[in-house]
């Protein structure tokens, strides 16, 4: 009896690898900026991906919280270099507005990536939303604060816990006005986008 002849191998459909190849061609440097879009899951998780090298911007009209962890800590690129950051743990997280922005370079020029979300469409919300920013400007308002507590027993945010004997601090309710901030990555949990837009152009703006 001769042997039964295997069906022929599927191709993948037509276009999916040159879209692939070309997606990853043109936004390298923007995979921190797409990261605040995916699903977390359950507790907020420090960054575990390397970050591009390219920092971007993060701008609100307000955010309030539940709770506020906070320690130092370095990220990396993928050539080994190192980026001091202030990882921001937000538990809870509700903001009025959010744009988020960065330069990233091509053989065309400088082009602006710009995703914007909230305002008239409605609040953007994540359950936990974690940010490593070299900074951060805005008028605060907190409730309980504890600075210099040991960043291994954090506890506001679930899941955002430093080294021990690093310094640390948090605080229970919080409100931003007007923030401002340059980060290396962010990530949301259960993230929320009302009115998302995002752009790609030569000539953008940037959010600040």
């Amino acid at each position: 009896m001769s042997a039964a002849k295997r069906p022929p191998k599927q191709l993948p459909p037509e276009g999916r690898t040159g879209w692939r190849r070309t997606a990853v061609t043109a936004v390298p440097a923007v995979l921190a900026v797409a990261a605040m879009a995916a699903m977390m899951g359950q507790g907020a998780l420090a960054a575990s991906f390397a970050v591009s090298g390219t920092s971007f911007q993060v701008a609100s009209g307000k955010l309030t919280s539940n709770g506020l962890s906070s320690y130092v800590q370095t990220d990396r690129s993928v050539d080994g270099k190192g980026h001091p950051v202030a990882l921001l743990g937000i538990g809870d997280a509700r903001l009025s507005d959010i744009c988020q922005s960065a330069e990233v370079e091509t053989p065309l020029g400088t082009v602006v990536f710009k995703l914007t979300a909230g305002g008239e469409a409605g609040e953007v919300t994540a359950s936990s939303l974690i940010i490593d920013g070299e900074d951060l400007t805005g008028d605060a308002r907190f409730g309980t604060a504890q600075i210099g507590r040991d960043a291994s027993t954090l506890d506001a945010v679930p899941g955002v816990k430093g080294e021990p004997g690093k310094f640390g601090l948090q605080a229970g309710d919080i409100e931003v006005a007007g923030v401002r901030s340059h980060a290396w990555s962010a990530t949301g949990g259960n993230f929320r986008l009302k009115g998302l837009k995002l752009a790609v152009s030569l000539d953008g703006k940037q959010c600040f």
